[in-house]
């Protein structure tokens, strides 16, 4: 990969977690209490995060996360990443 996709690469990257947290802002959710053993993509936490109205909080998040990893599990879905990045 060359330099100038490297950087393209990288500020796609900042501007999407940008955009998380912009999300996280909006809907009330404290990234600082937020529980470090949830796990979820990126792209699934920012669809939750746009499906839920203004200061929805952090309970509603989870909810949403808790109810998706159910059925994907039961589904078979793919690899799921944790807070942790692990």
């Amino acid at each position: 990969m060359d330099t100038v996709s490297r950087m393209v690469n990288r500020m796609t990257d900042e501007r999407r977690f940008e955009e998380l947290l912009a999300e996280f802002t909006r809907v009330g959710v404290d990234l600082d209490s937020f529980p470090a053993g949830i796990g979820v993509h990126r792209e699934d936490a920012l669809r939750i995060l746009r499906s839920l109205p203004d200061g929805a909080g952090p309970a509603a998040f989870l909810s949403r996360v808790r109810l998706e990893q159910h059925s994907s599990a039961r589904n078979g879905g793919g690899d799921t990443y944790s807070a942790t990045g692990t």
